[in-house]
């Protein structure tokens, strides 16, 4: 069966489903992981830490060792990419791809990588990373907040494992994304107090800084992101402070699998059509017109923003807004 797909500039193309659920692809669905257990008796569960950071000895480090542990009490299979020091290689070049080219004369990234991951020519450093995405059910992403954003290691790791094809299509994006089953969770350290990430701060709204993370990557490939866990101006944090904010972080982990995700809108509340330009239905926006903000921080609408949006999970403004399109 063929498929139309858009990347993400915007060009269109013709792809086969088949390999979807091909014995390549299902035998990786099929794992077996050791039972992860919390309250009460669970399902298998696998926890992938992407982590980066230079340092052993630094607080993102322990960071990760608490999660790694925490989760291991509870009886998880956790596997962990420490970038740094795996090398891991941030640029995305025509080294990832295998064989022929579809086009020698005029290379793309993104469609030479989708057609390498359907037939098994992406090179091996990405395979591996995405054997791990799709045996794991909670991805952590633990790093310093570098200018804004990920660190360029980590951003090479979401450019190369998150190809399309693999982990995104214009059929399988946002909540009805191919990792709709999955969970993921931001676990940041910053430099800044968090005072300066506030609406009125001078590094403006932690919200807006946020989205094209949650948003523009986890929810894009369908995950259920979870209010993401900030560690506020760790260089100027006590050790003692530092010990209560990890042992705050082990604490939220033992009930991580019940946590709600974050909102954000529904493919539902879109035209999804080249000729409605995949924007709000005239029902939607109708609806809409009667809130006291916009519904997401980025579909603001030209309203307030939805406060909290990108930091909570549950928030008054989400539940108005529920409320409004029911």
């Amino acid at each position: 069966m063929l498929l139309t797909q858009v990347g993400t500039r915007g060009c269109i193309r013709a792809v086969s489903t088949a390999l979807r659920h091909s014995p390549r692809v299902v035998s990786r669905d099929c794992r077996i992981t050791v039972a992860c257990s919390g309250k009460h008796t669970m399902a298998a569960k696998t926890v992938l830490i992407v982590y980066a950071h230079q340092s052993p000895t630094s607080f993102n480090s322990a960071a990760h060792k608490v999660a790694e542990e925490a989760l291991k009490e509870q009886g998880c299979k956790v596997l962990v990419s420490d970038l740094y020091a795996m090398d891991f290689q941030a640029s995305a070049t025509r080294k990832d791809i295998s064989g022929d080219l579809k086009e020698p004369e005029n290379f793309k990234y993104g469609d030479e990588a989708m057609a390498a991951w359907q037939e098994g020519r992406l090179s091996k450093d990405i395979t591996e990373e995405q054997h791990k995405v799709e045996e794991a059910e909670l991805i952590i992403f633990q790093f310093p907040l570098y200018w804004f954003s990920v660190p360029a290691i980590m951003k090479g790791w979401m450019d190369r494992v998150l190809s399309q094809g693999f982990a995104f299509s214009l059929q399988y994006m946002y909540d009805n994304g191919i990792f709709k089953d999955k969970k993921a969770v931001l676990s940041i350290t910053t430099g800044a107090m968090e005072s300066m990430f506030f609406s009125d701060g001078i590094s403006g709204d932690i919200n807006v800084t946020l989205w094209p993370l949650q948003n523009g990557v986890l929810h894009f490939c369908g995950f259920q992101v979870l209010q993401p866990q900030i560690f506020w101006s760790i260089a100027h944090t006590p050790p003692n402070i530092r010990t209560v904010l990890l042992d705050a972080w082990r604490a939220r982990l033992k009930g991580i699998w019940e946590e709600k995700p974050l909102s954000f809108a529904s493919c539902a509340l879109f035209d999804l059509s080249f000729q409605g330009g995949f924007r709000l239905t005239s029902e939607a926006k109708e609806k809409l017109n009667v809130a006291p903000y916009g519904i997401t921080t980025g579909q603001h609408m030209g309203k307030p923003l939805p406060p909290n949006n990108q930091t909570k999970s549950e928030n008054e403004a989400a539940k108005k807004i529920s409320d409004i399109l029911t």
